[in-house]
C-alpha cells in the first residue's frame, strides 16, 4: 500500500509540474528586419546512402552545402515514395538547413506543433519549438511547444531537417493556447 501511495503520490507531482511549466519566452528578431521577402532560405546536403540520425544530416551539410530555391514556407504535406520533397533535387537521403523568420501578429501565448518526416530541430526566437532526432513511420507530429511571444513581429526561425527514405513532410500548427491549432500559412514565414 505503501509503495501504491509513494508512486501515486509521484505521478501527481509529475503531472502538476507538466501542468504549470511556464511558456518559453521567445525573442523577437532585433534589429526587427525593414524588408522581408516572402518565402524561406534553405541550404542543402546530399547523400548516397541511408543515414538515420539528425546529427549525421548537420554533418552532411557541413560537408557540402547546396543553397536551394527558397521554400514557400512550411507547407509541404505528405509525399508520396520517391517524390521529391521541399525544393530539394532528389527525393531522399539529404538534410536541408532552413532559415528565416515567422510572424506573431499579436503578442501573446501560442502553442506550436510540427509535422515531420524524418527528422528535425526547430526553433523560434531562440527557442526549440519541435524535435525528433531520429527517423519517423510516416508525418508524425513533435511534443507540443507552448510560447510566449512579448510582441507582434518577426522572430528569426532556424530548423534542421533531415529525409532518410520512403514519404516525407513537412509543417505548422500554430495558435493561441486554449483555443484550436491551425495549419500556418505561408505568409506568416519571410526571408
Amino acid at each position: 500500500m505503501t509503495r501504491v501511495l509513494i508512486g501515486a503520490t509521484f505521478i501527481l507531482g509529475l503531472l502538476c509540474t507538466v501542468a504549470t511549466a511556464a511558456p518559453l519566452k521567445l525573442k523577437p528578431a532585433s534589429p526587427q528586419p525593414s524588408s522581408v521577402r516572402s518565402g524561406l532560405n534553405v541550404t542543402y546536403g546530399y547523400s548516397e546512402t541511408k543515414f538515420k540520425m539528425l546529427s549525421r544530416g548537420k554533418q552532411i551539410i557541413s560537408a557540402n552545402p547546396q543553397r536551394g530555391k527558397p521554400l514557400r514556407g512550411l507547407d509541404y504535406r505528405e509525399k508520396e515514395f520517391g517524390e521529391n520533397n521541399l525544393t530539394a533535387t532528389q527525393p531522399w537521403y539529404f538534410a536541408a538547413k532552413i532559415k528565416g523568420y515567422y510572424r506573431f501578429d499579436a503578442p501573446g501565448v501560442y502553442d506550436i506543433e510540427m509535422y515531420t518526416n524524418d527528422g528535425i530541430d526547430a526553433r523560434i526566437g531562440g527557442q526549440r519549438v519541435g524535435h525528433i532526432s531520429g527517423i519517423t513511420s510516416g508525418c508524425e507530429t513533435t511534443v507540443v511547444a507552448q510560447v510566449e511571444a512579448p510582441s507582434a513581429g518577426w522572430y528569426d526561425l532556424d530548423i534542421l531537417y533531415f529525409q532518410n527514405a520512403g514519404t516525407s513532410c513537412l509543417m505548422m500548427k500554430a495558435g493561441p493556447t486554449g483555443q484550436k491549432r491551425s495549419w500556418v500559412p505561408n505568409s506568416a514565414f519571410g526571408r
